[in-house]
């Protein structure tokens, strides 16, 4: 899998709850597109919860495969017991951008490392059985000039590069604002050009 290719992620978010030795669980599962949007998530969810014994969490920030967006922790809870096995559920999954905060209510009775591990990861695995995940494409943006005749051609070549208008300046030239697949990027390019007679300046940003 390289860095163009599409991966999975959430569309909406996701809540499952039981009880288990009296203690109640709380398990969450939300879209976070990058660790900002995963550092905000779990603060929201402790604010929600400030009684709440516990509030362990982990998020895939990114692309599934990239170690680098990843994060987990045991929030009290003894080392190992919470964060990392929520971390491994996600991963299991293969889906990206998404953060789980399973909130814990303290009901009087210990499980012990082996029960802790079970419930935590166990209510995560509940709400994995509910995700419905969607293809997230890679895009990488283009600036194409092109002649008023020559706009038709140009987009007749959208939906067989997953190509899509961002923005238009209609003057003297037409200054299109394109996003294209990142994989078909190459192609798009050259089919553009061929379309054109090699008329068409294009310009890939980075």
């Amino acid at each position: 899998m390289t860095a163009n290719s599409p991966y999975f992620v959430l569309e909406q978010s996701y809540e499952y709850t039981e009880k288990i030795k009296k203690s109640r669980f709380i398990t969450y599962l939300t879209p976070t597109k990058g660790r900002q949007a995963a550092d905000q998530f779990v603060r929201d969810i402790k604010a929600q919860h400030p009684s709440a014994r516990h509030h362990c969490w982990a998020f895939v920030a990114g692309r599934p495969s990239d170690g680098q967006q990843y994060g987990f922790s045991d929030d009290g809870e003894p080392s190992g017991t919470a964060g990392k096995p929520i971390l491994n559920c996600l991963l299991g999954c293969n889906v990206g951008e998404m953060t789980a905060v399973v909130v814990r209510y303290y009901g009087g009775i210990k499980l012990g490392t082996g029960g802790l591990v079970r419930a935590y990861a166990g209510g995560v695995q509940q709400v994995l059985k509910l995700i419905e995940p969607i293809e997230c494409l890679i895009y990488k943006e283009l600036h194409l000039t092109c002649d008023y005749v020559q706009i038709a051609a140009i987009e007749s070549l959208f939906s067989v590069y997953n190509g899509k208008l961002k923005h238009a300046e209609y003057g003297a030239k037409v200054v299109m604002q394109l996003d294209v697949d990142a994989r078909h990027i190459q192609a798009f390019i050259t089919a553009v050009r061929n379309k054109t007679n090699g008329q068409v300046n294009v310009k890939v940003v980075d």
